[in-house]
């Protein structure tokens, strides 16, 4: 297992824009990487145990709070398996989500600020909300109020980037002072808007910004710009109202903001779940009346959050799911399988799952005409099953 020291990263490197400059032709596109979302909470509410239902990695408590615990989860994907069922492929292959696992926020602010280090690289982050009762586990902030966690945990987020931001507007000011740069200029004000709103408590989330501006504040990884899911993390008791649960704890305006999502769970049905063969699952989840996992809808709605969809590719060898960014085009979700196939782009031959799996192979499809060809611009589908057009 991976562990990620927070101490690693050093406030010079915190503070540092990250080159925005284009990639060669050749290199690997930002979206083959592993998208990645952080866990974080107050102590003693779950994350190290939804860590472990979603990555199943069998982890141990942290033994010092800078240790972060590092996990990839695979994407539930139904489309994959019907597809594997008609092409027989020696391999099925997931998309994958890259989870991170840091230590409580404590009242010490120096302690936070270290073990929130690792989430600056997440693209997305999962709050987790205690809404469980156990007296054998003290919830330490007293009795359970989802609210006021979120806004607890929401304001230290704040409260880092508001002193990330506070330097670098400071060190932008002097730089200005010994040249004028419009470059600088308009970072300057563009950090004055974001301390603007992180002073009124307002998460950078919430505010729109300009292509030019996205491209300059992503150097500064700021975590209230990230996407958040909250985690509701009921007890059993409630799991037959789990739909309900929003409404239930008046948190509909919560789930209204932008790029924010909220997923109720059940840490310990979903715990027992995990350790269950398929059969054995479905089983207890008809029992409590479940139509499927938490952990999928977990795992489905960081897939959402983070603005991300799935092609296919299907084949003797392989059936696989790819992940990209939704609105890319063919040539750029080419990129996704090897960067000399988006380089070399000629064009795509494109059909809907659920077309070739009714179909019965690309033969069959073709002859219905369900087969497209596209090419580079065409804006890729989730669901799309494509065989790429190469040269080279």
């Amino acid at each position: 297992m991976k562990i990620l020291i927070a101490a690693e990263m050093t406030e010079v490197d915190q503070l540092r824009p990250r080159s925005t400059a284009p990639l060669a032709p050749t290199a690997l596109c930002y979206y083959r990487r592993l998208m990645k979302t952080g866990i974080i909470g107050l102590p003693l509410v779950g994350k190290t145990s939804l860590f472990r239902i979603l990555t199943k990695a069998r982890v141990e408590a942290r033994s010092t709070p800078n240790q972060a615990h590092v996990g990839i989860a695979r994407v539930p994907d139904a489309r994959v398996v019907k597809l594997a069922e008609v092409f027989k492929p020696k391999k099925i292959t997931y998309a994958t989500i890259e989870y991170v696992d840091v230590g409580g926020l404590q009242k010490d602010r120096e302690k936070n600020s270290a073990s929130l280090v690792p989430l600056r690289e997440a693209d997305a982050l999962a709050h987790v909300v205690r809404l469980f009762e156990n007296p054998a586990v003290p919830h330490e902030p007293g009795p359970l109020d989802a609210l006021r966690d979120i806004v607890n945990v929401d304001l230290e987020l704040i409260l880092t980037d508001l002193e990330q931001c506070a330097k670098r507007i400071e060190r932008v000011e002097k730089d200005l002072k010994k040249k004028k740069e419009s470059i600088l200029e308009a970072e300057l004000t563009l950090l004055n808007r974001c301390r603007e709103a992180l002073e009124s408590e307002m998460p950078l989330r919430e505010l729109e910004f300009k292509p030019e501006e996205e491209k300059m504040l992503t150097g500064f990884m700021f975590l209230t710009r990230k996407p958040m899911l909250y985690v509701l993390n009921l007890g059993d008791d409630e799991v037959a109202d789990i739909d309900r649960i929003v409404e239930k704890y008046h948190l509909e305006k919560l789930a209204s903001k932008p790029r924010t999502a909220v997923v109720p769970f059940c840490g310990k049905i979903e715990a027992e779940l995990s350790e269950l063969n398929d059969a054995e699952s479905a089983e207890m989840m008809s029992a409590y009346g479940l139509a499927e996992s938490g952990r999928d809808r977990l795992i489905q709605a960081s897939y959402r959050l983070l603005g991300l969809i799935s092609f296919l590719t299907c084949g003797e060898p392989e059936c696989r799911a790819w992940t990209i960014k939704r609105g890319m085009t063919a040539q750029e979700a080419a990129g996704a399988i090897h960067s000399d196939i988006q380089k070399n782009f000629i064009k795509a031959d494109v059909v809907n799952w659920e077309d070739l799996l009714k179909a019965g192979g690309f033969a069959q499809a073709r002859e219905k005409a369900q087969v497209r060809l596209e090419g580079k611009e065409y804006i890729v589908q989730d669901g799309d099953v494509i065989l790429f057009r190469h040269g080279g």
